[in-house]
């Protein structure tokens, strides 16, 4: 048998189409991009297990968890009132007199103070824990009852207060330069600009920070220490008491503390603790090594100690009666207000 072969397909010959060269399509035009602004420096926050706080360096609520100690003393007092005079008397009561410490604020501790962003709260409060049990323990606050827990006396743990007061123009007077000496390092620690606080002359800080933020913290602190003054764990002081005073306020305080120095001591006490000391030796008080960087300038912390004169850094008449309105509704009871403003004897 044959095979039938299928018939061959011609091969029809195609002519090739010629390419025709397309032209791309003119795309479309887009604006141009905006470049993105670079972000603004926002202060640094807290650690994201931790409850959000004022100025990233302060953390008042830390003060709920500190365990105290029987003898544990707090020097509570507002910004610009005496604080660092009151915690370097502390100091020299308990340890009879000492020149050579390098910090007043390793030996003191403020309570709030945060000194880096990196630093958590579980972190302040173990080293506040690891502090030796041989001596009593001293605290710095701006902080009064309420944000500060008050230990009533007969409570156990023990603990003392030490409460100082000023007049609200002098404090105010001298927020202004102190705020100005705040170091660029610390504000770029924490990633705030510095125009947040600090203005160039008093009027415009006045009216633009501390009329707001703290005059009212300087009448608060007062209206809530004041129901406790007759409290026997509570010693309320002015500071222009002790300016006038200073000898008896030293003894007064140590008395309160049941600190009890040699005789032989207390010449040197009452040279350490004296303005003219503290002056020569300022950098023992600016808080230069405990915080990651340096807080202050040189020469912020000790620097006038001067009363009456508020006036001298711009405190007008004006500016006095508009910080003695914002008094009278906060601090309402009219003693505690004639006492915030001129010390004296506390009344019953």
């Amino acid at each position: 048998m044959t095979r039938k072969h299928a018939p061959r397909r011609r091969k029809v010959a195609t002519r090739k189409k010629a390419r025709v060269s397309k032209q791309p399509r003119a795309r479309k035009k887009t604006p141009a991009r905006k470049a993105k602004p670079a972000p603004k420096k926002t202060a640094a926050r807290a650690p994201a297990d931790e409850p959000p706080r004022g100025p990233g360096w302060i953390d008042v609520d830390i003060q709920r968890r500190v365990k105290w100690r029987d003898g544990d003393i707090v020097v509570s007092v507002p910004v610009k009132s005496g604080t660092t005079w009151t915690m370097n008397i502390v100091h020299q009561l308990r340890e009879g007199g000492d020149p050579d410490f390098e910090d007043l604020y390793v030996e003191v501790p403020w309570l709030e103070l945060v000194p880096g962003p990196s630093v958590t709260r579980e972190q302040r409060l173990a080293k506040l824990e690891r502090m030796p049990r041989g001596r009593r323990r001293a605290f710095k606050t701006h902080s009064p009852p309420g944000p500060l827990p008050y230990r009533a006396p007969g409570a156990s743990p023990d603990v003392r207060y030490v409460v100082v007061v000023r007049n609200p123009d002098e404090v105010l007077a001298s927020m202004h330069p102190f705020v100005a000496a705040h170091s660029d390092a610390w504000f770029e620690l924490w990633h705030t600009p510095r125009e947040v606080f600090v203005r160039p002359d008093f009027h415009s800080f006045y009216y633009d920070v501390a009329q707001q933020a703290f005059a009212p913290m300087i009448f608060g602190f007062v209206a809530a220490w004041w129901p406790l003054r007759g409290r026997p764990n509570v010693l309320l002081l002015h500071f222009a008491d002790m300016k006038r005073d200073h000898d008896g306020s030293v003894r007064t305080i140590a008395e309160f503390l049941g600190l009890r120095p040699r005789p032989e001591q207390w010449p040197a006490i009452l040279e350490y603790t004296s303005f003219g000391w503290m002056k020569a030796n300022e950098r023992k008080f600016e808080i230069q090594t405990a915080a990651e960087v340096p807080i202050l300038d040189s020469g912020a912390m000790v620097r006038k100690g001067k009363v009456g004169a508020a006036h001298e850094d711009g405190v007008t008449p004006a500016i006095s009666a508009d910080t003695a309105r914002l008094g009278r509704e906060i601090l309402t009871d009219a003693a505690a207000f004639e006492w915030c403003y001129r010390g004296g004897p506390l009344p019953d």
